[in-house]
């Protein structure tokens, strides 16, 4: 049995495919220690793992301000994100020195800092498209290498692991100092997975959220369509007005999560085959839906996929573009504006990714892929053969 400390930050897309891995490691015996905010301990207990509470430096930004690694935000959010790290391996330091550290590779530089300073190896979670000489995400988001913020940020940043005995900044940034970097997503989604030798894609890791509730299901036989923007650019109460009062009528039952932001009392009186919550159960709905308008969040995207749910995809911003675009190129849904949505356009996508036979053919075969990849258990693989690597060793 080994000593395992997980490490999420804030964020449901990069903590839900460790909240199956924990619980993959738990059945298997290990010890295992999540240390998350305290807005997942609901999902942590779920897991079996032992929850350790942190506070965020996040927790006092508005929705609004939490820093997103992209666009413009992008020099912000990487300032933001060096506060966190402090902040993070203050509180963590006193843990008891695990035989591995496991972190989300995105957001948790603070694993990378503490698996060096206890000198234990560290395996990293990758919940988004990685990045490589043959494809990366520039076309997404854009950086001036001679912007000074960005300068003055970068020279922050490497003052900082310097200073922790880390000597190379570049593959610090990079995840090249972890054991393994493990890819939640298929490699065929990933644009030229073909290319990431030195990557493990071992497909969605979809935990229980049987915590979360219960989606009672229409009694009517309609065809359920599952809309929702995500949590964090949901703030659209006129999309969701139309989208309420376009399906009055249809032969659709409309089920919409809103979000924190959008008040459902302001959306009016909804038509009998449109329900509207804060949140919903999304494995739950996704289950019984035919079609999922969507933020095209990758956690999201990959429910939809395991599902075999056609997807109409609205993206917010340039992640979520990024995986809209493989969505349209794979031929698993279609794409919106979402500048320019209209009822006409909204509706038609629904009717038309719902009754396409290759789509169907797509989603089946991608399918097939998840379930080959073997998820939770194919990670707990790649775990348990480094710490036992490591107690060889030791």
């Amino acid at each position: 049995m080994s000593r395992i400390v997980l490490m999420g930050p804030h964020g449901h897309g990069h903590i839900t495919p460790m909240l199956g891995l924990a619980g993959e490691l738990v059945t298997r015996g290990h010890d295992v220690v999540f240390a998350a905010p305290g807005e997942y301990a609901e999902g942590v207990a779920a897991s079996g793992a032992e929850f350790h509470r942190v506070r965020s430096t996040w927790d006092s930004l508005g929705s609004d301000a939490i820093p997103q690694m992209h666009g413009r935000e992008m020099v912000r959010a990487m300032g933001l994100l060096l506060d966190e790290t402090k902040a993070m391996v203050e509180q963590l330091a006193d843990l008891p020195r695990p035989d591995l550290v496991v972190h989300d590779g995105t957001l948790g530089w603070w694993g990378r800092i503490l698996a060096h300073r206890w000198a234990v190896p560290s395996v990293e979670t990758w919940p988004n498209f990685v990045g490589n000489k043959h494809w990366n995400m520039s076309r997404y988001v854009r950086i001036n290498p001679l912007d000074p913020r960005f300068l003055l940020t970068m020279l922050r940043i490497g003052r900082y692991v310097r200073s922790e005995g880390i000597s190379d900044v570049g593959a610090f940034m990079q995840g090249r100092l972890a054991s393994a970097r493990i890819v939640t997503l298929p490699r065929s989604f990933q644009p030229r997975g073909e290319t990431f030798a030195d990557h493990d894609f071992v497909g969605p890791i979809i935990a229980d959220r049987s915590f979360q509730g219960k989606w009672n299901a229409p009694a009517q036989e309609l065809p359920v369509v599952l809309v929702s923007l995500g949590t964090a650019y949901n703030n659209r109460p006129e999309f969701f007005q139309m989208v309420a009062e376009s399906a009055r009528e249809r032969p659709w039952h409309v089920v919409m999560a809103v979000g924190e932001q959008v008040a459902v009392d302001d959306l009016g009186e909804l038509p009998r085959n449109v329900e509207a919550y804060p949140h919903v159960p999304q494995l739950a709905v996704l289950e019984r839906a035919t079609a999922f308008v969507t933020h095209a969040g990758m956690g999201s995207t990959l429910e939809s996929l395991a599902l075999e749910v056609p997807m109409i995809a609205i993206p917010q911003m340039a992640e979520q573009r990024a995986n809209a675009d493989r969505i349209r190129d794979l031929g698993l849904g279609e794409t919106l504006d979402p500048q320019a949505i209209t009822p006409e356009a909204l509706w038609g996508a629904v009717d038309r990714v719902a009754h396409d036979s290759q789509i169907a053919r797509r989603l089946t075969d991608m399918s097939d892929e998840i379930k080959a990849s073997r998820g939770a258990k194919a990670g707990a693989d790649i775990v348990e053969r480094i710490t036992g690597a490591a107690s060889e060793e030791n």
